[in-house]
């Protein structure tokens, strides 16, 4: 049987709840009530060769409480006239409330409501928007609208999230609920408080104005002659924007013309010396520690990555921030060169890479091609020590 019954109609109900359509309606109506629910009903044949079933049908429909049935008179040749239904109403939030037994939920939105039109109004929109979210966050909500009011009052406030003194809220509580805070804070702040060049939850420090963890930059230097810090063995580790000064350094603009990078910490550590230059510990996906140093376009930059399809789109990456940056020992030559080591790659990817060179695209191709074997892969520290060393002198 086909027809509408009295669970299909609850089951609609509560799928109005779970759309959030219920509880929105507490914020603003919009015509929500009274509400037409989907009504499948017999048709004459069914009336004719199915009329117990019918009976039945209409026997049942008449215990629902809640719903309103709409009836018709229907006149058959055979059964006469009967009173038959034709449709079904949900007339109120209270109806719909009763028939799910959510009284509850709906207070403690209602409450929520009230706060918030009252402390935040502006924030009523994204209420009835994600009411149910909104519920999830009743015990957090009273703390969430405490930092947005300071927020307001302390517009980029240029400290790090620990530094925030609200009573009840700490730094934990804050990364807890970026998601949430981003979408509210988007709704009330004036929009110079905002910058927009910063999104999503990675973005929410720079976002609203506070201070991130620095990014670091480690290094070595291998020029002999040359040093920064006397005494030591010259593995630094700087913040990018101590970095971005090093040109500063009486001395660092006339010693340093070479810098390279890699992206495995033993070939860091144990790269060649070599006479005005220097090595960077990259960080694979990603050059953010590296986007604003201007002396980097001054001088040559060597990338030294892995011989796979990884390696070569990190090398596209590096180009996007350094295009003239070269690679280092990520040639056909080098690979056939330690064919002993090969290895395989976990996971290859084939894309588009504009920024590499016609030999470079080669290989690439070749890799993705899979011509000299399959997944092929050549990890930098398989590579030669000694050749290595030759290669850069």
């Amino acid at each position: 049987m086909q027809w509408t019954g009295p669970k299909a109609l609850r089951q609609q109900v509560q799928r109005l709840w779970d759309r959030g359509i219920l509880l929105s309606s507490l914020i603003e109506d919009e015509n929500v009530f009274p509400r037409r629910l989907v009504f499948k009903t017999p048709d004459s044949k069914a009336l004719s060769e199915q009329f117990d079933e019918v009976r039945q049908w209409i026997h049942s429909l008449q215990k629902v409480t809640g719903i309103r049935i709409e009836y018709r008179i229907v006149r058959h040749q055979v059964l006469g006239e009967n009173r038959v239904p034709v449709s079904a109403w949900l007339d109120s939030l209270s109806d719909a409330i009763r028939i799910i037994g959510r009284q509850g939920e709906v207070e403690q939105f209602s409450a929520l409501n009230s706060l918030t039109g009252e402390r935040t109004p502006g924030l009523l929109p994204w209420l009835q928007r994600h009411p149910l979210k909104a519920l999830a966050l009743a015990n957090a909500w009273p703390k969430l609208l405490d930092f947005i009011d300071w927020l307001t009052a302390n517009p980029r406030p240029a400290i790090y999230l620990r530094q925030v003194d609200i009573a009840g809220i700490d730094s934990k509580f804050l990364e807890q609920h970026r998601a949430v805070l981003s979408a509210l804070l988007d709704l009330v702040l004036p929009r110079e408080h905002i910058d927009d060049q910063h999104k999503g939850v990675g973005g929410f420090l720079q976002r609203y104005g506070f201070l991130s963890k620095p990014l670091l930059v480690r290094f070595r230097l291998l020029d002999p002659a040359f040093t920064l810090l006397p005494g030591s063995d010259g593995d630094i580790s700087l913040t990018d924007r101590d970095f971005a000064e090093l040109n500063r350094h009486p001395g660092f603009t006339a010693n340093i013309r070479k810098v390279y990078i890699t992206e495995n910490e033993i070939n860091f550590l144990a790269f060649p010396r070599r006479a005005h230059s220097l090595v960077i510990f990259g960080a694979g996906y990603g050059f953010e520690s590296l986007a604003n140093i201007p002396w980097l376009e001054q001088v040559q930059v060597h990338y030294w990555g892995d011989i796979d399809t990884h390696g070569f789109i990190i090398l596209h990456q590096l180009r996007n921030r350094l295009p003239h940056a070269r690679s280092l020992l990520m040639d056909e030559a080098t690979l056939l060169a330690h064919k002993s080591s090969w290895g395989r790659e976990p996971r290859p990817e084939r894309r588009e890479l504009p920024h590499l060179t016609g030999p470079e695209r080669r290989l690439y191709d070749d890799l993705c091609s899979n011509r000299f074997a399959p997944e092929l892969r050549l990890e930098q520290e398989r590579i030669g020590f000694e050749y290595l060393s030759s290669r850069i002198a």
